[in-house]
């Protein structure tokens, strides 16, 4: 690629990951379509965006790891259930016609910023509930099937983890998107760069650009997360996940 084309993708890649990583997700809002305008195949696209967002992930986890806000047997917990359902998604969705896929999760997305709105109080105060038996096993039903949704379909999954985290385990939205962009960012979304990678073309002359805009641009939202109240962090949760839906329904 062109000089003027790398920064072209540095500056999507930044700009994207920065709002992903102040909201809790939905960097392919942004990335993915931006791919495939500026020439990539969808699969091609996809491959290659899920490789650039592990950086994102890890921009994230160095600026989260200097507060020492994640507990090792929770993230553990949130990586044994959500995993599978990864793997499990990235098998089913050959089966789902690809426009039914997206207005459904399009539904959801936007369900879960109008939940989190009518809501005033929701993720501002840390109010640990569901850690008993009973609870851990809801809890990791419902990863695994926010696992499932992000093996087969890309945009915004990171946000369905947020919200969760929020609504069942009781934590601030600060510290759930902690834990979103940690284990969902580098792991979950690891284990399908590495799936897609085995299976489609990765374009490796592009990846610098996306890297070190996902990189600075994962450190630079966590920070800014971290930095704001639980307010503006809500606030902001809401309104990605809103537009997330709508573009997804409207295609």
């Amino acid at each position: 690629m062109e000089l003027l084309d790398q920064f072209v993708l540095f500056i999507i890649s930044l700009l994207a990951n920065l709002l992903s990583a102040f909201s809790g997700g939905g960097a392919g809002l942004i990335q993915l379509p931006a791919l495939i305008f500026l020439g990539l195949p969808f699969v091609i696209a996809l491959a290659t965006h899920k490789v650039a967002s592990v950086a994102l992930g890890i921009g994230a986890t160095v600026r989260h790891l200097r507060e020492r806000g994640l507990e090792k047997r929770l993230a553990l917990f949130i990586l044994a259930t959500g995993l599978p359902g990864v793997v499990v998604g990235a098998n089913l969705i050959v089966d789902i016609p690809g426009r039914i896929a997206e207005v459904a999760l399009g539904m959801l997305t936007a369900g879960l910023g109008l939940y989190s709105w009518r809501r005033p109080a929701l993720g501002q105060t840390e109010s640990l509930i569901h850690r008993d038996r009973r609870g851990f096993i809801i809890g990791g039903a419902g990863l695994f099937l926010i696992g499932a949704l992000n093996g087969s379909l890309t945009s915004g999954t990171g946000l369905f983890v947020t919200l969760w985290l929020v609504r069942w385990f009781g934590f601030e939205y600060k510290r759930a998107i902690a834990y979103t962009l940690v284990l969902v960012g580098v792991f979950w979304n690891g284990a399908g760069a590495l799936t897609l990678g085995l299976i489609a073309e990765i374009r490796w002359d592009w990846l610098p650009a996306l890297l070190l805009g996902s990189l600075l641009g994962g450190y630079f939202g966590a920070h800014l997360a971290i930095r704001q109240g639980n307010r503006w962090v809500k606030r902001a949760f809401e309104l990605v996940t809103l537009v997330i839906g709508v573009k997804l329904i409207l295609g």
